[in-house]
């Protein structure tokens, strides 16, 4: 199983607030989730592998793509 797939409910959390917030800041974003800044570092390759994808602007702020309709 991989390692993720434990994660949804964090992950599904997370990309809501990234979704809702577009150009949010980690530091900001671990504000939100109320855990460190470290963990939103470590947790963002994983919701990659998971298919939650973003890019990080000049300044850090996270984006997400926009999904084709």
């Amino acid at each position: 199983m991989a390692f993720w797939r434990k994660k949804k409910e964090e992950f599904a959390e997370t990309d809501e607030l990234v979704q809702s917030n577009p150009g949010i800041l980690p530091a900001g974003l671990a504000d939100k989730l109320g855990v460190s800044r470290s963990t939103i570092t470590r947790r963002l390759p994983s919701m990659n592998d998971a298919g939650y994808l973003y890019y990080e602007d000049d300044k850090g702020g996270l984006w997400p793509f926009k999904k084709r309709e």
